[in-house]
């Protein structure tokens, strides 16, 4: 067995971009340790019973990241993998909330790697001001990402599989 089923079950919460492969990797990763996968945006929907477009467009950014960080920090699961909405690290307390019960893996990926993936920027969900450019929102984003990074993994040229894999590796090391 490998030390991620030791007793204390952390969560292994994912971190990155739109577009980066949270959800997909998610799943697959959870697959792959037979653990509980949790989508924190999908969470959010059902629980509002709006798309997150719907609930940015309706209540505003401000509101929904709110809304957001309060979600968050109402997740009480270990042992499972967690993948984030990309603007879940504008909440200190969400993301002190995750840190507490897991490993915080972000997934990164270059920009215009993200602009090939990110085809529907304007009813994706994505929380992003009025006038600001995907550009801004990377930089704006990814000295968030690497704070709260416990393990980053470079996801560039990788399969999803691929990436499941050196976050595997990873978590091992890490926990060694």
């Amino acid at each position: 067995m490998n030390n991620m089923d030791e007793p204390e079950n952390k969560n292994i919460v994912l971190v990155g971009m739109p577009a980066v492969g949270k959800s997909t990797v998610g799943v697959l990763l959870a697959k792959r340790l037979g653990r509980y996968f949790f989508d924190t945006d999908v969470f959010i929907q059902a629980v509002i019973g709006r798309t997150l477009q719907q609930i940015i467009d309706t209540d505003g950014l401000e509101n929904f990241c709110r809304l957001e960080a309060e979600h968050i920090t109402c997740i009480d699961r270990t042992n499972c993998v967690i993948a984030t909405g990309g603007s879940a690290v504008y909440s200190e307390n969400a993301m002190n909330h995750l840190k507490e019960t897991g490993q915080i893996v972000y997934l990164n990926l270059p920009l215009d790697m993200i602009k090939k993936r990110l085809t529907n920027l304007n009813v994706r969900g994505v929380v992003i001001s009025e006038g600001k450019t995907l550009d801004d929102l990377y930089k704006q984003r990814t000295p968030l990402y690497k704070k709260w990074a416990d393990i980053t993994i470079d996801c560039c040229n990788l399969t999803h599989e691929q990436v499941v894999e050196k976050i595997i590796e990873n978590l091992e090391a890490f926990d060694s």
